[in-house]
């Protein structure tokens, strides 16, 4: 579990009510082979996109006297992308 979606600073109560739901799953998935194959659980990631040069691209034919050409540092473009997957026992759903 990712430390951003835990609150940090919980109440008694929030502990407690998280106990209960814990104890009440664990309870559900040991009295039912099958419980786990009903579960679907998903996650997201955030990124950037970036437009990188392939080698092949990036190469070029020089003397062997001419300078080296400098190649630009590739930088974060304003593409931001979220990839959102949902899966369960069998894999990807």
């Amino acid at each position: 579990m990712s430390v951003k979606f835990v609150p940090h600073v919980l109440t008694v109560e929030q502990k407690q009510q998280r106990l209960s739901i814990s104890v009440e799953l664990r309870n559900h998935a040991t009295s039912d082979s099958s419980f786990l194959g009903n579960v679907i659980m998903g996650d997201e990631t955030w990124g950037y996109g970036y437009d990188p040069e392939t080698g092949v691209q990036s190469s070029q034919w020089k003397s062997p006297s001419s300078p080296c050409a400098n190649k630009e540092r590739q930088s974060r473009s304003n593409l931001k992308v979220v990839m959102i997957v949902f899966f369960d026992l069998d894999g990807i759903v």
